[in-house]
């Protein structure tokens, strides 16, 4: 029987990241089940750094939600950087800037075409609420929405 070679593909930029794509993304602390994110000055650090990455066209951030070990990103790239290439560098300015020890990946979810960004922005602002950290999702002080007056 002859030997089926198969094609390799390129993984360094997924398909869908060449052409503009959204990502629900969630990067953990070493630490679990400790609050390392949702103190003032950690959050500060991680708000400012994805605001610069926002405001320098590095991404496009649709939501920053800190929890106390993790936190949740609804960003869009669009093709230029890889989606690992700039979680390793934000968290690697975080972790410089706010002493913050992360997991060594993360996860991340592309959204399709048939999933809303609504559905999954609401569905994360909920978070902090289904962890019984507090009763309302507005009363959450550590998420970021660029363009919402605080």
């Amino acid at each position: 029987m002859p030997r089926i070679l198969r094609k390799q593909l390129n993984h360094a930029t997924h398909f869908a990241g060449r052409f503009g794509a959204i990502y629900f993304i969630t990067i953990c602390c070493q630490r679990r089940r400790s609050n390392q994110l949702c103190c003032e000055s950690s959050a500060n650090v991680l708000f400012d750094t994805a605001r610069i990455y926002h405001d320098r066209g590095r991404w496009n951030l649709n939501l920053l939600l800190l929890m106390p070990d993790h936190l949740h990103a609804l960003i869009g790239v669009d093709g230029r950087d890889s989606l690992s290439q700039l979680v390793r560098d934000y968290k690697r300015i975080t972790a410089k800037m706010a002493g913050i020890r992360w997991q060594r990946n993360f996860f991340d979810h592309r959204l399709r075409h048939d999933e809303s960004l609504a559905e999954k922005f609401a569905y994360l602002c909920q978070n902090p609420v289904r962890a019984g950290l507090i009763g309302d999702e507005q009363d959450w002080p550590y998420v970021l929405i660029p363009g919402r007056a605080d």
